[in-house]
């Protein structure tokens, strides 16, 4: 674990080296990704200010949903960030000097090197999640634990996907439309699955588990949701992430190098 530690730090260090020769664009870029946010809460506290509840739930709630969608979504984008640069590693063929490393090559998809721009957005969400969960009645130590819990289970569920992903890659050399797709299935989570009615949100929930990555922390910190939501949503991960592990493999045996 130290050596890898050692090698995501250093990989990290050098993409921190990027933020730095385009200020200009990075800041931009970050003030966009804050106007995007603040507009889009305002429009929810406007609407829901309106209707005084939306889809059975208040304004504290729907905005404790739309925290954990956006701290999900930007602690993926940190740190999987390297996968949007892996379809350029295979066409180039530098994979094969990833192969030949000392270094596990999934390790280093995954994991090289995290995005200092969603870092900095990370600790305001964690600020405001803390804002939202005191104004929702019902909250207790317990459901926060089982909140935390959810959370890793929603990013263990989206290391999974980019696992798929970056195999896609492998086998057709195609990987932006694979995570644009993931990034639009996962942007319905915004808000909870609860307002689609279905088989919509049955699809969302478990065929493609924007529910149980998006919806079910925020659930389980109001104490809505019970222990087989809990069993379920801990056992689908290990099978989705069993599942793309296969895939890695499977791709790897099929992957065909520069050299050959």
């Amino acid at each position: 674990m130290k050596k890898y530690f050692h090698v995501w730090w250093r990989l990290t260090d050098a993409s921190f080296q990027n933020f730095f020769v385009s200020r200009i664009g990075a800041i931009l870029f970050l003030f966009g990704k804050v106007v995007r946010f603040v507009f889009y809460l305002a429009f929810l506290i406007i609407l829901i200010s309106r209707t005084q509840i939306f889809a059975g739930y208040n304004l504290w709630q729907v905005i404790l949903f739309y925290l954990t969608f956006n701290f999900i979504d930007s602690a993926t984008q940190m740190v999987f960030r390297e996968v949007y640069r892996f379809r350029q590693l295979v066409l180039s063929g530098n994979f094969d000097l990833i192969l030949v490393k000392p270094v596990n090559s999934l390790f280093r998809s995954l994991f090289g090197g995290a995005d200092l721009l969603d870092m900095i957005t990370l600790l305001p969400f964690v600020i405001f999640v803390g804002i939202a969960a005191y104004h929702v009645p019902g909250v207790t130590i317990f459901s926060i634990t089982l909140y935390l819990l959810l959370i890793f289970n929603a990013l263990w569920i989206a290391m999974s996907f980019h696992i798929m992903v970056l195999a896609l890659a492998i086998l057709t050399t195609e990987i932006d439309h694979a995570i644009m797709i993931y990034r639009d299935f996962t942007s319905m989570g915004k808000l909870p699955v609860d307002i689609y009615s279905e088989p919509l949100r049955s699809f969302v929930t478990f065929v493609i588990p924007v529910g149980v990555m998006m919806t079910y922390p925020a659930k389980a910190m109001m104490g809505l949701l019970n222990i087989n939501g809990i069993i379920f949503a801990l056992s689908l991960s290990l099978t989705i992430f069993l599942f793309s592990i296969i895939l890695w493999r499977f791709s790897l045996r099929r992957y065909t190098s520069a050299s050959s």
